[in-house]
């Protein structure tokens, strides 16, 4: 829906970028007419997603652990030296497994917080102080989930990371507004893609469950959350910061209401019980 140009000049540096979302939105990125910095842990990953993305000199990738600040710091380094400059942060890189929370050791733990919220600060930290001393202001984009406010059984680590990193993007969205820095954040539901999708819904019974919570009664597709992200980056969005956009076919508002698994039920089932229930 957006422009061909939305992105031009745009000079973006996503993490976690070889793969998944990271993978469509910096597909998208470049199709708007950005320069685009894909990182990840994996030089495997790195390599495919520079061949399936086919994009010369405006895709270059870098290997880097976000949860190193140092190499966090060394990688933004050489973004800014290859592309002259970052003006925009997708802060994408991520890690999730399920565990019954009694049994979750403390490196399990540690492993996904350093990942999601640790990396998260890194990159936003090294990014921030370029665009700071820059003067040119810019947009911090992350990734987070529903559950960074309601909390999630069984992902008690990745459910503490992510509410850290929003209340991280609503803390600077007022702290660095004065250096023209705009903050926002991605909340998807379940968004099918290779790796991460299957090794949290591992079969089909649970993947129908999650399928049949959610109102619009379908998975979310990696375009339509490429095209959201797209837009919060752009000069269209520039009044939008601190905000965190939901995008989840309705899942997360349908888990609260009293009455809301009625909707499992056929609608003419549903009209028939309630008609029973009136006043004769």
């Amino acid at each position: 829906m957006l422009a061909s140009g939305t992105l031009d000049g745009k000079r973006i540096l996503v993490t976690g970028g070889g793969s998944g979302l990271g993978l469509a939105m910096t597909e998208r990125f470049l199709e708007l007419g950005a320069r685009v910095a894909i990182t990840s842990r994996s030089e495997e990953r790195l390599r495919s997603a520079l061949d399936t993305l086919d994009a010369g000199d405006a895709c270059i990738a870098f290997q880097a652990d976000v949860r190193e600040p140092d190499g966090v710091q060394s990688m933004v380094d050489d973004v800014i030296r290859q592309l002259g400059g970052i003006d925009v942060l997708v802060n994408n890189a991520a890690g999730n497994f399920l565990a019954p929370t009694e049994e979750l050791s403390p490196n399990g733990f540690d492993a996904v917080v350093r990942t999601v919220l640790h990396g998260t600060f890194h990159a936003t930290s090294a990014v921030g102080r370029h665009m700071i001393a820059a003067g040119h202001g810019g947009v911090i984009l992350s990734i987070v989930t529903t559950y960074a406010w309601t909390g999630s059984a069984f992902v008690v680590p990745s459910a503490a990371a992510k509410a850290g990193v929003l209340a991280m993007m609503r803390s600077l969205a007022v702290e660095w507004a004065a250096y023209g820095i705009r903050t926002a954040a991605i909340a998807p539901g379940p968004f099918p893609t290779e790796g991460a999708f299957s090794r949290l819904v591992p079969t089909a019974d649970l993947e129908e469950v999650m399928r049949r919570r959610i109102p619009l009664r379908r998975f979310g597709r990696p375009p339509e959350l490429a095209e959201l992200a797209a837009f919060l980056i752009s000069d269209a969005a520039g009044y939008i910061t601190g905000e965190c956009v939901v995008i989840d076919g309705g899942e997360w508002i349908a888990s609260g209401g009293e009455f809301n698994a009625l909707t499992q039920l056929p609608r003419e089932r549903i009209r028939e019980m309630m008609r029973s229930l009136r006043p004769k």
